[in-house]
């Protein structure tokens, strides 16, 4: 709900820098069981007894500890000499704490919460030594950010609605002068298949992003909303704006949108067939245009893809308030839909559950028998990347399939979606993986023995487990960063693991959670005697996932498989950080297509 609301440590798995709006929004994670206490309000009362008089700028910062745990409020008197003061401190590892301003810089929100119950406060910015009080509270691991809008406070959520679970999120209100857990009162009806994925506001409007099965619509709301109307009502009867999209949208980010009193928000708008596109949309007319975007060339020639711009971003006006209509004239969306087909099918699992499935292919070099990559994810609800990537380009020029399988416990499709796909269900996860692969195959899309699969942190998880399923399925696969000892890692809380990870994967101190983590457990699950697929695992002594994870795969599959000179099992490990080199990001993909096209082409 706006980039400027804070994130949890990522999860792991995460897959893009931005992610998805999980990744913007403010997630309540879990810890190990325990109660939580009130110690937080008594020690801030205490602190009021001293400060109350204090009313200077300030700057209001929270500290984390060894083990990296928010749990230290401190407030600093600009201009003062004197130490910062400790507003609050929790000792219990259990409890997190967490800041953010309203978008309107009115107020500050404090998030606190443990693994049993969560709650939100609200603190005055003019004052932030004055009382905070108490607007909200619920379970623990949900979202829940708070803004504020001309005396009236917004909750965007997915917390539980009394005590029975929600498929989705929803938005609430209340007036700002009388918050309180039970002030909230919805502000849209429930519509049957749509699915309110995000929320962002600005002084004059908010903007929804909808989902209603793989569609995606984005719509602004005129603001403050209509006396005449009351809340719960539909979203027709508020006369939303459809903002135009491109075709084939997987994907909308909010923009930073720092101007509050600006009715010009910038989106960030993905699709697997155009490079991303950051778009400012006017809000008062629905003009749009694209400040930036990657340019391609076609094929080895110089000329552009798509359409060029040359019309440039609108100026402020000069009270710096808006964009004026002029400023934002329409053009078209510069994808890539002339040369490259996107596809889209429902592919039956082993129980007969309908999984998405995106096929994008080049619409010059399709023909009988192409080769293919089957990308996957499905953990901790995230959204799977099916942005439009250049690296990808070099398969889609020689005649290669790239298609998404949005298993289950991915996200996208709803709460419970994600909980079919998590801890004693993971299985379904491959499930799904493995029913794609097959559907690709049977199909005739995907040649028979041409068939890759691509996986990322938890992706490798996927991909390695419908290995260990199916290894006759596949021909190569890449796994990047995997998490591939699961059982024992998550037996070790030593290593850097988080609650949440307990939470998708299961807690193995329960029997019947360890028994299911030993039947998906990649490194667990080996055949022996069996050929398996050209495996490239590539991981880092520089992150939190364990290099010795790899290795020991690796290591175990070398020896327990029957060995083909033609399918190696390669284990690439990186001492650099990738990441922060241009260079070496495009040498280790560059790396990994030139594996996938001598595996796959050479069969």
């Amino acid at each position: 709900m706006g980039s400027s609301s804070p994130t949890a440590t990522p999860p792991r798995g995460s897959t893009s820098p931005l992610g998805s709006a999980s990744n913007r929004n403010w997630w309540i994670t879990t810890r190990r069981p325990s109660d939580l206490e009130d110690t937080h309000m008594r020690s801030y009362l205490k602190f009021l007894q001293i400060t109350a008089s204090l009313r200077t700028p300030s700057l209001v910062y929270i500290v984390t500890n060894e083990d990296r745990r928010p749990y230290r409020l401190f407030c600093s008197i600009i201009g003062s000499n004197k130490d910062d003061i400790l507003i609050l401190e929790e000792p219990d590892e259990n409890i997190y704490l967490n800041i953010r301003h309203t978008k309107d810089f009115r107020f500050i929100t404090l998030n606190v919460f443990s693994d049993t119950h969560s709650k939100v406060y609200l603190i005055r910015a003019s004052d932030p030594l004055s009382r905070m009080t108490l607007v909200w509270e619920g379970e623990s691991q949900v979202h829940c950010i708070v803004e504020h809008h001309h005396g009236r406070l917004y909750l965007f959520t997915d917390a539980a609605r009394e005590g029975v679970c929600v498929n989705s999120h929803y938005l609430m209100q209340c007036d700002v002068e009388s918050p309180g857990p039970k002030s909230w009162k919805n502000v849209f009806l429930e519509e049957p298949g749509i699915i309110l994925e995000d929320v962002d506001f600005c002084n004059t409007h908010m903007v929804l992003i909808l989902r209603q099965g793989r569609k995606l619509t984005l719509c602004s709301v005129n603001l403050p909303l209509p006396e005449n109307i009351q809340v719960p009502a539909h979203l027709s009867d508020f006369h939303p704006l459809d903002l135009p999209l491109p075709d084939h949208v997987c994907q909308i980010l909010s923009g930073p949108n720092y101007d509050y009193y600006s009715s010009t928000m910038r989106f960030t708008i993905s699709s697997p067939v155009m490079p991303d596109a950051v778009v400012d949309y006017n809000l008062l007319n629905g003009k749009w245009q694209i400040v930036q975007q990657q340019n391609m060339l076609h094929e080895r020639t110089k000329v552009l893809y798509g359409n060029a711009f040359a019309s440039s971003a609108g100026k402020l006006s000069s009270d710096g308030a808006d964009l004026s209509s002029e400023d934002l004239g329409d053009c078209d969306w510069n994808e890539l839909s002339e040369y490259y087909a996107c596809e889209y099918y429902d592919v039956p699992s082993k129980d007969g559950v309908l999984v998405p499935l995106t096929l994008v292919y080049s619409r010059k070099h399709k023909q009988e028998g192409n080769p293919g990559l089957l990308h996957g994810h499905g953990a901790y609800g995230e959204i799977l990347d099916k942005r439009w990537r250049s690296e990808l380009k070099s398969l889609l020029d020689r005649g290669w399939v790239i298609a998404y399988a949005d298993v289950r416990g991915g996200g996208g499709y709803g709460k419970e979606w994600h909980r079919d796909g998590a801890r004693t269900k993971k299985m379904n996860s491959i499930y799904d993986f493995v029913s794609c692969g097959e559907f690709l195959l049977e199909k005739g899309i995907i040649q028979e023995n041409k068939l890759a699969g691509w996986g990322y942190s938890a992706g490798g998880l996927l991909v390695a487990s419908a290995i260990n399923t199916r290894p006759d399925l596949f021909r190569a696969a890449v796994l990047k960063v995997p998490f591939l000892d699961v059982c024992n890692t998550l037996l070790h809380p030593i290593l850097p693991l988080t609650a949440i990870d307990y939470e998708e994967f299961g807690f193995p101190v329960d029997h019947e959670e360890f028994l299911s983590i030993k039947k998906y457990s990649p490194y667990d699950n080996i055949q022996k005697d069996v050929p398996y697929p050209a495996v490239f695992v590539t991981s880092s002594f520089n992150t939190r996932f364990g290099v010795w994870e790899a290795a020991k795969w690796v290591a175990k599959v070398r020896e327990l498989t029957q060995y083909d000179p033609e399918r190696p099992v390669i284990l690439n490990l990186t001492t650099d950080v990738v990441e922060e080199s241009k260079y070496l990001e495009t040498k280790e993909l560059a790396t990994e297509t030139a594996f996938l096209i001598k595996m796959v082409n050479n069969t």
